[in-house]
C-alpha cells in the first residue's frame, strides 16, 4: 500500500492541494492501494482561499513506497513564508533516507530545502519565485520553464495546475502509462505540458490535443503497449483507415506515428525498471521487445 501524506502549511492554496489529492484519490477508486492523509503542526489550517481545514498532527508510520507532498502557500516570497518546524523537516529527511519519495507543489519546494533535500539536485518552482530559490539554495539547480522536475526521490512542481502533472507522472510511473491515462480521462486533463523534460511520460507530452479517434488509440497503446499491436488491427478498432489514423495521430501528437508511441512508452517503462534494478534483458523481455538491441538502440537515440 502507498501512503500519500500531505504535509499543510497556514496559507496553503487549495489547487495546490487539491489537485494531486484528486488524482491519487482518483487512482485509489480504481483499485489501487492508495491512502491519504494530511499532517500539520495545528489541527486548523487556513488557506490562501479562506476555507479552513482540518488535519492531524501525529505522522503515519511510512515505508519506502510511500510519499510526502509538501503543497505550496501563499506568500510574497519565500521568506516571507510560514515557518516549517524543525521536526517536520526532519520528517522529511528521514523519509527520504529511508528510500521514500518526498515532493513539492508551488512554494513548497522551499521546504524540501529547508530540509537540506534540494542540494546537489534538479529542482523547480512558481516562476515568480524560482529566483530567490536559487538564491536561497544555491547548491541547487533550479530548472526553469518546466512543469516539475525529478531527480533521486526528490518532486518538484511549478505550482497551482502543475501539481496535477506532477502526481500523474508519479502515478505512470507506479503503475504504467494506462492507468495514468486513466486517470486523467476521469478528471477530464488532457492538455498538459512538461516542456523539454526527458522524465515527463509520453502520456503526458502527447495528450495536448482533442482528437478522441486519436485519444481512443493512444488507450489502447497505454494498455497494450508491451503486446504486439500492428497498425491495421489499432486502424480497425479505432474505425478508421491505416493511412488515416497515422495522418492523424501524426498530426495530433506534433509528428510521431503510432509506431514511435509506442516505442516510447516501452522506453520509458524499459528505463523505470532498470533504474530499480532490472537487466537491460530482462527490462526489455518485460515491455515487449523481442530483441534486447532495440531497447538499447532507442536508449542511446535517446540519450
Amino acid at each position: 500500500m502507498s501512503h500519500i501524506v500531505f504535509l499543510l502549511v497556514p496559507g496553503v492554496h487549495l489547487l495546490d492541494l487539491a489537485g494531486p489529492a484528486q488524482v491519487f484519490s482518483t487512482a485509489a477508486g480504481f483499485g489501487h492501494p492508495y491512502t491519504l492523509s494530511y499532517i500539520a503542526e495545528q489541527p486548523l489550517v487556513r488557506t490562501a482561499q479562506g476555507l479552513p481545514l482540518v488535519a492531524q498532527s501525529d505522522w503515519p508510520e511510512l515505508g519506502p513506497e510511500d510519499l510526502i507532498v509538501v503543497p505550496g502557500w501563499r506568500a510574497p516570497t519565500l521568506a516571507g513564508g510560514p515557518a516549517i518546524g524543525a521536526a517536520f523537516q526532519q520528517s522529511l529527511r528521514d523519509h527520504h533516507a529511508r528510500g521514500g519519495t518526498v515532493a513539492s507543489v508551488c512554494a513548497g519546494a522551499d521546504a524540501l530545502g529547508r530540509a537540506g533535500l534540494l542540494d546537489g539536485r534538479r529542482c523547480t518552482t512558481h516562476h515568480d519565485v524560482q529566483d530567490e530559490l536559487a538564491r536561497r539554495y544555491p547548491r541547487a539547480t533550479v530548472i526553469r520553464d518546466v512543469l516539475y522536475t525529478a531527480d533521486d526521490r526528490v518532486i518538484t512542481s511549478a505550482g497551482i495546475a502543475s501539481g496535477i502533472d506532477l502526481a500523474l507522472h508519479l502515478v505512470a510511473a507506479r503503475h504504467g502509462p494506462a492507468v495514468a491515462a486513466q486517470v486523467a480521462r476521469d478528471m477530464v486533463v488532457y492538455a498538459r505540458r512538461n516542456g523539454h523534460e526527458p522524465q515527463a511520460s509520453a502520456m503526458l507530452r502527447y495528450r495536448s490535443h482533442l482528437d478522441d479517434t486519436v485519444h481512443h488509440a493512444q488507450d489502447l497503446l497505454d494498455a497494450r503497449f508491451d503486446q504486439p499491436l500492428p497498425l491495421s488491427a489499432l486502424a480497425t478498432t479505432v474505425g478508421v483507415s491505416e493511412r488515416t489514423l497515422t495522418r492523424r495521430f501524426t498530426r495530433a501528437t506534433g509528428g510521431i506515428t503510432p509506431l514511435r508511441y509506442q516505442q516510447t512508452l516501452r522506453l520509458e517503462r524499459a528505463e523505470h525498471l532498470i533504474s530499480h534494478g532490472a537487466t537491460v534483458d530482462a527490462a526489455a523481455r518485460a515491455v515487449g521487445f523481442e530483441d534486447p538491441r532495440m531497447l538499447r538502440r532507442l536508449r542511446t537515440r535517446e540519450h
